[in-house]
């Protein structure tokens, strides 16, 4: 009989020491992270007292696997739109951590007498948190569903956007030690073109596909296509030369907006923690005690100013983008660590050969020392602001108040000539990217595909005239769909210079467009510029009058714009911008533990008391908006909920109860099958099961009356017992004992 691979003995190790770990951890009500790390250590090949895995490079892939899906999780309950929110605040927070902690790092680095690189490098990975680290914290803390929780997921995707950046910027500078300012300027123009394309193109795709397909799909086919998209990303973002983490993350954020976004999250989960506990697993077998005695020194100082400064920074970025003191000091207290991508940039660094070997391990050590007291230090945040709050002037604290209001926009109908000329240019940037994402795919695949099959001039004009059909709608979008807007335009300014702002912009866009068409023609065709504008204008002549043009891009829009909002349309109602910092809607599940269940509406206590109203019941297939104050609670209700976060989070605990045990064993059970032969003399002889008054006398209940060969299962009431019948009853030992005593004295 053939050996199992490796990998079977590996995960079965993995998984068994992570399981006792995490038990252990969980008694110790500490975070179950810190279980899978610890577990990490114990079968690592540091530790030699316990068995080591045998095939690090397999489990190093399935770590990767885990990266995806945590990913992906995150993405789910975080779309595009609340990125949208959150990411100007996001931008400055984390512009100014990546300042204070690179500056604190290369400084550090310097202290300790290291090479230039190896400072530069230090810098940079200080400067990036863990994702995953933070976000497994949410879980273990209960804290996902916090307000401030979305600024930290909204910084941190920043933070993994700039990563991708500083990479770029850490190659330039391995290769010839020099800066390559172009080089970055064109890394954030891919970065930039590719977001917006494969948000726009799996906007309209994927819940037009999952909506036609849904009356086919199971749970078992709607993982796996969740499942199979999310790869597809993961690799189009690798062939884009992108982390396969930033892929996991924009298809998660696109799936977000669809209507099977809560199902899919919760077949997702399991998965992901079987493949998350693997990760965090191997971030454990990286710990190498010989390092942390060798390098005791730099481990320790390098930590402490994680711990520290990365956290301080992080607050104060926090407050210079607007949040308020409590928010920000919650927010930036989750930054105290560094994680994953730190070790891709040292990765970075060790195969361009620009860093000491010893620099890789220390990263790792820091980042399981950082690991570990993150859940403390995030507990950390409230205590600190009770106790310092009080000691801040009240002058601060209304400077910081005004300071933190001005960054608030009020929700308003009325164009101003800005956000006129800013939407303008938004639209171009936004049409340019899909005429230039259809182009490419046209030059290079449907193109050759008709010269190769029609040669010479008419190859080349059908490749023409294929290419400007599939552009043809943006190519009029970006010329001509101008006309409500040059409308709203008189209604923004009557200030000349103004119009002629505009006037020019309009002028830009049908510019770009008659470059873009006389490209095309000249890229199948060998013609001169003028012969090419001249056919280009004329083409954009024909798109001008072409209402089917129009119609056919109004058609797509909309689509997109309904694929968006689809699934914000399920809420009950909209919350409008203007009132959303201090209400929205939260759905939550009645559970069967909750004191609500058996309630009507009438006798909780959410509006008196928590000034939080339920404004719609989902039970089952049936949805009861606007519910009734007599209404009854029953389990496993989808309550909607409307108010502020911090009272909502005080019902919540009310309605979803989690319980403490998974599994609950019966105590004191004592209820079995007992049977009994009717005789002659048997008061019950003769006697219907009804009027036999067995449930009520003995509280047993008749499963099966045997009357010779035959059976009678489940009997009804008006059934009559013969003699001779054997009588099967289910009740306690002590029924049964009465039961079967009075049958045989008789």
């Amino acid at each position: 009989m053939e050996g199992v691979p490796a990998l079977f003995f590996d995960l079965a190790l993995i998984l068994v020491t992570a399981g006792v770990t995490t038990v252990i951890f969980k008694w110790l009500k500490q975070p179950l992270v810190l279980g899978y790390i610890v577990a990490g250590f114990l079968i690592g090949p540091h530790f030699t007292y316990f068995p080591v895995v045998e095939d690090p490079s397999s489990v190093a892939t399935w770590s990767e696997i885990g990266m995806v899906f945590l990913l992906f999780a995150i993405g789910l309950e975080f779309s595009f739109k609340k990125l949208k929110k959150v990411g100007g605040p996001g931008a400055i927070m984390v512009l100014t951590e990546l300042i204070i902690m690179f500056t604190i790092g290369f400084l550090v680095g310097k202290m300790f007498g290291w090479q230039r690189m190896n400072c530069i490098f230090l810098g940079c990975m200080l400067s990036i948190s863990s994702t995953s680290i933070i976000v497994k914290a949410f879980d273990d803390l209960k804290l996902k569903n916090e307000k401030f929780t979305a600024d930290v997921i909204g910084a941190l995707v920043v933070e993994d956007l700039v990563a991708v950046i500083l990479m770029v910027i850490l190659s330039t500078l391995s290769v010839g030690n020099t800066f390559d300012g172009g080089e970055l300027v064109f890394s954030m123009i891919k970065l930039m073109f590719f977001l917006i394309i494969w948000f726009i193109f799996g906007i309209y795709l994927i819940p037009s596909f999952l909506k036609l397909i849904r009356r086919f799909m199971t749970e078992e086919t709607l993982v796996i296509i969740a499942i199979g998209l999310c790869f597809m990303m993961v690799m189009l973002a690798n062939y884009a030369g992108f982390s396969s983490a930033l892929g996991a993350f924009v298809m998660g954020s696109i799936l977000a907006e669809t209507l099977e976004a809560d199902i899919i999250h919760k077949l997702v989960t399991p998965i992901k923690n079987l493949f998350a506990a693997i990760f965090f697993v191997s971030v454990g077998m990286l710990v190498n005690p010989d390092i942390l005695v060798e390098y005791t020194g730099p481990v320790i100082v390098i930590a402490l100013v994680v711990m520290i400064f990365k956290t301080l920074s992080a607050t104060f970025g926090m407050l210079i983008s607007g949040r308020d003191i409590q928010t920000s000091f919650k927010a930036g207290f989750c930054f105290c660590q560094i994680g994953e991508f730190s070790f891709i940039i040292a990765a970075l660094g060790l195969s361009f050969k620009v860093i000491d070997e010893y620099l890789y391990p220390i990263i790792v050590t820091v980042s399981i020392v950082t690991t570990f007291f993150t859940p403390y230090i995030i507990r950390l945040a409230n205590p600190l602001y009770k106790w310092l709050n009080p000691r801040i002037p009240d002058k601060w604290k209304q400077a910081m108040s005004n300071y933190s209001e001005g960054f608030k926009v009020s929700e308003t109908t009325t164009l101003t000539f800005k956000t006129f000329v800013v939407n303008q240019f938004k639209n171009m940037l936004i049409y340019g990217c899909i005429i230039f994402a259809l182009a490419i795919i046209c030059f290079s695949a449907i193109g050759p595909f008709i010269m190769k099959n029609i040669h010479g001039l008419w190859g080349g004009f059908t490749s023409i005239a294929v290419t400007l059909a599939i552009v043809s709608p943006f190519i009029w979008a970006m010329a001509f769909k101008y006309k409500i807007s040059l409308t709203n335009s008189r209604l923004i300014t009557k200030n000349l210079f103004e119009r002629h702002v505009i006037a020019i912009i309009f002028i830009l866009r049908y510019i770009i467009a008659i470059s873009i068409i006389t490209y095309i023609i000249r890229h199948y065709i060998s013609l001169n510029f003028f012969a090419a504008l001249g056919l280009a204008i004329a083409f954009s002549l024909i798109l001008a009058f072409s209402n089917g043009i129009m119609k056919f891009y109004d058609k797509l829009e909309k689509n997109f714009m309904d694929n968006l909002n689809k699934r914000q349309k399920q809420a009950s109602f909209i919350i409008p911008e203007v009132l959303q910092e201090n209400f929205h809607l939260e759905k939550v599940t009645v559970s069967p533990l909750s004191q609500v269940v058996g309630k009507q509406l009438k006798d909780t206590v959410f509006r008196k008391q928590f000034k939080v109203s339920v404004v719609c019941i989902e039970r089952g297939k049936d949805i009861y908006d606007l519910p009734d104050k007599d209404m009854f609670f029953y389990p496993y209700d989808i309550v909607t909920l409307v108010g502020c976060d911090d009272n909502i989070n005080k019902v919540k605990p009310i309605i979803e109860i989690e319980d403490t045990e998974l599994i609950r064993e019966r105590q004191g059970h004592n209820m079995s099958l007992h049977s009994f032969k009717v005789s002659e003399k048997s008061p019950i002889c003769h006697v219907s099961l009804l009027n036999s008054m067995f449930k009520d006398k003995y509280n047993a209940m008749v499963i099966a009356i045997q009357r010779g060969n035959d059976y009678i299962l489940s009997p009804s009431a008006s059934t009559v017992f013969g003699c001779n019948d054997i009588v099967w009853f289910v009740s306690d030992n002590e029924a049964a004992k009465l039961i079967i005593q009075k049958e045989e004295i008789n």
